[in-house]
């Protein structure tokens, strides 16, 4: 299949796009381009082939999540510039 002026024009009417000829000779090289590339690709045979739903096998590979006590509470507050009891105290971020 092979694009025309005519229906690069169908197409910029149906997407709402406006092109200068310029524009729309560019258009129409490229999308020729995409189709003979779709072309190619229809010709692969892939009757052998099984349907690929990830690249790789490797699905979900995360690490345990296991809880740790790293820093207690009271390191964490050691160092805070400003607190209040077990809680720090920032610069207000948020305007009511």
């Amino acid at each position: 299949m092979k694009l025309d002026e005519k229906m690069v024009d169908k197409i910029a009417e149906l997407s709402k796009l406006e092109f200068n000829k310029n524009e729309k000779e560019a258009i129409l090289e490229d999308m020729n381009k995409m189709l003979i590339f779709i072309d190619k690709l229809n010709e692969i045979d892939t009757d052998d082939v099984e349907p690929l739903i990830h690249m790789t096998h490797e699905i979900n590979v995360l690490r345990e999540d296991d809880a740790e006590n790293t820093i207690s509470q009271q390191e964490a507050l050691k160092n805070a510039p400003s607190k209040d009891s077990t809680y720090f105290k920032i610069p207000k971020v948020l305007d009511k």
